[in-house]
């Protein structure tokens, strides 16, 4: 991936206001929310019977802090997604067996996320950079499924 000086600026200065644990938990839950087929990634995670359920479940906001701290190690590497992502996309594809489109949803729910927080501060330009990053570690991940 070849990142422009603004791209690069636009994710950093971003991804330095966010609060990880918050959005990624959000995150998270809108995407088991919005995709339930999702959730069966998830089978020890308690109760996700519904939105209330799942927005308030502690294992999911924490899953979804991890999840947004392996996107901050993308921030950290732009140019190196490939291999930060490495073992990340074998333990996906070997053990987890999650099929990459959900790599992709996952990013469009941190994109809707990160616009409801950030308002017109996100705009079209911030939006682009974020979604030419949430599609590269989305092919990332994917990789080992090649």
């Amino acid at each position: 991936v070849h990142w422009t000086a603004e791209e690069k600026q636009l994710i950093t200065q971003v991804w330095g206001k966010i609060d990880v644990a918050q959005i990624g938990g959000e995150t998270l839950a809108c995407l088991l929310v919005v995709y339930p087929w999702t959730q069966r990634f998830f089978p020890d995670f308690g109760n996700l019977s519904n939105a209330a359920a799942i927005c308030g479940n502690a294992k999911v906001k924490a899953h979804g802090k991890k999840v947004l701290t392996s996107f901050g190690d993308a921030v950290k590497n732009l140019d190196n997604i490939k291999d930060t992502f490495a073992k990340l996309s074998e333990l996906h594809c070997d053990k987890l067996h999650v099929d990459p489109v959900n790599f992709r949803l996952l990013g469009n729910v941190m994109i809707t996320r990160l616009a409801a927080h950030f308002g017109k501060d996100f705009t079209p330009a911030c939006h682009a950079a974020f979604q030419k990053l949430t599609g590269a570690v989305a092919h990332a991940l994917a990789r080992r499924y090649h």
